[in-house]
């Protein structure tokens, strides 16, 4: 992929080259797209275990936890395509490889996370067995369900960002710093 292509300019600003790759002012966008993703998985996971254990939380986040997780769900492939094109600028060297390869396993994550988020918002907004007279079978077994849910893809989802965040790490700085010498 050709990254330094002509740019397409918006108000004396470049946003991004005409070739098709992710730069801003002719930086690449993967670095400011992870920072978004690392603090916003964490986030995310944690609305979604806080709403599922605690109702004064459940009720303060509404429909917020969902978003995110669907923000998440658009957010993720944009930054790995970004990563992409920053791999294919700096070249395929094995730790950049290993990096790419973890940053695709979050997609599953943080699908999962957003399937979670809405079906915890919905059962607590419109099927919560406090609303229902009386309450139909197995009805009080579905908050534990999505609970044990929520907690297993926020678990999988931050530990799969630390482990994309270090490998990222190891291959941008794993030949300058924590070398044994």
């Amino acid at each position: 992929m050709n990254l330094t292509g002509p740019r397409v300019v918006s108000q004396s600003m470049d946003l991004l080259p005409a070739s098709g790759a992710f730069e801003i002012t002719g930086l690449p966008l993967h670095p400011l797209l992870v920072h978004a993703v690392v603090v916003l998985v964490p986030l995310t996971a944690l609305a979604m275990v806080l709403g599922s254990l605690w109702p004064a939380a459940r009720r303060r986040l509404g429909i917020v936890t969902p978003l995110a997780a669907l923000l998440l769900v658009a957010l993720v492939p944009v930054t790995v395509a970004a990563g992409e094109a920053l791999a294919a600028l700096v070249g395929a060297a094995p730790a950049v490889q290993t990096h790419e390869g973890y940053g695709r396993m979050l997609l599953p994550w943080v699908i999962g996370m957003f399937v979670v988020a809405a079906a915890q918002w919905a059962w607590f907004r419109w099927g919560a067995a406090e609303h229902l007279a009386p309450p139909r079978r197995g009805a009080r077994a579905i908050p534990a369900v999505l609970a044990v849910l929520a907690i297993g893809v926020a678990a999988g989802s931050v530990g799969m960002v630390a482990l994309i965040g270090d490998s990222g790490a190891r291959a941008v700085w794993g030949g300058f710093v924590g070398t044994a010498g």
